[in-house]
């Protein structure tokens, strides 16, 4: 009977799983990108939206006033705008200086977050609306109401608030535009001029001759 050696079949590799550490860094840097534009797009607008509505009293008849974010306070607004500009410069910049910027990122959505809900119930832009419309500075509003637009600045700012803390966590993983940019933008040092191989050192002359060169040529 014939002698039949076991030859071992080469088994197809397994497809290496992709690493976790990269997984994660693309789907929180796509989740920060996300949040953070959408909650300064949603301070934005909601802070243009009439807050507080009221009536002054004019002549033995009222008048209806209203109120919009931008009139009770700016600083949604202001801090949304922020908070834009350190979601951009969050891959301009490295290391120490990206914590930075993710912390103004996340105070800048705190900051929006409470200053809407501040002013959720505030009577004193009516106040001065009703004053100057009538022209009597003791003139107050009547019948006051308040919208809910104030609490859809604060849920913007919110947004904006978890950006900075994914920021915080995974910022680090992130890619930087700045390294890109060196890259493309500066020229690589030119290689310094090749000198003539030493006749007394026959490994130069081989070197020369596999580079195709000629040994005896001066340089």
């Amino acid at each position: 009977m014939e002698h039949v050696s076991a030859v071992p079949v080469p088994q197809p590799r397994a497809r290496t799983a992709a690493a976790p550490g990269a997984a994660g860094s693309r789907r929180s840097l796509a989740a920060g990108l996300l949040l953070g534009a959408a909650g300064a797009t949603v301070v934005l607008l909601a802070s243009g939206q009439t807050w507080a509505e009221g009536t002054a009293a004019v002549g033995g008849g009222s008048l209806p006033l209203t109120a919009d974010g931008q009139d009770v306070t700016g600083l949604p607004a202001a801090l949304a705008i922020v908070g834009l500009a350190a979601l951009v410069a969050v891959f301009a910049v490295r290391s120490g200086g990206r914590l930075v910027v993710a912390c103004l990122l996340a105070l800048s959505g705190l900051g929006a977050g409470l200053s809407a809900c501040l002013g959720a119930s505030d009577s004193a832009a009516l106040d001065e609306k009703a004053a100057q419309t009538t022209g009597d500075t003791s003139a107050t509003i009547q019948a006051l109401s308040h919208t809910a637009w104030p609490y859809v600045t604060a849920a913007g700012g919110l947004l904006i608030l978890l950006a900075g803390l994914l920021a915080l966590r995974y910022g680090k993983l992130w890619p930087s535009m700045s390294g890109r940019y060196e890259r493309a933008g500066t020229s690589r040092p030119r290689r310094g001029a090749r000198t003539a191989p030493d006749p007394d050192r026959p490994e130069d002359l081989w070197k020369a001759l596999d580079r195709g060169e000629d040994p005896t040529r001066e340089g």
